[in-house]
């Protein structure tokens, strides 16, 4: 007799498709990041799923500065991925939905260095044209 997989409960994902290169937008519509990659329970750092394992369940959304390793290859260390809780997750649909504010999380801190340092500085810089 074959031992069937365990079955947890939850939705499940086609991550290419429904994850990966999604916009993530805070509670007021406001762009945080792009999720790059999937943090997986059960799955150590660099290494392939083994055959017989159980479906693995994800539990953070990595960003980061991985336009570096795309074009060049390679991979990005595992202390440079920035992490979004999958508890902070309110909706997946054509964008990823978050429960906090974009400035609460890590991922904007260079869009907030820029507006601050070089836009705002900027003669007219720091309101909407008219």
């Amino acid at each position: 007799m074959s031992k069937s997989p365990s079955v947890r409960a939850g939705r499940v994902f086609d991550a290419r498709l429904q994850l990966l290169d999604r916009q993530v937008l805070d509670p007021d519509g406001m762009p945080v990041t792009a999720v790059a990659g999937l943090e997986l329970s059960d799955v150590p750092w660099g290494e392939d799923l083994p055959a017989d394992a159980e479906a693995p369940v994800v539990t953070a959304l990595l960003t980061g500065p991985v336009l570096g390793t795309r074009v060049f290859g390679g991979r990005l260390p595992s202390s440079r991925w920035i992490r979004i809780a999958w508890g902070d997750i309110r909706e997946i649909g054509t964008a990823i939905a978050v429960a906090r504010p974009a400035d609460s999380y890590e991922v904007s801190w260079t869009e907030r260095w820029v507006r601050d340092r070089i836009i705002g500085v900027i003669p007219g810089g720091r309101h909407d044209p008219e």
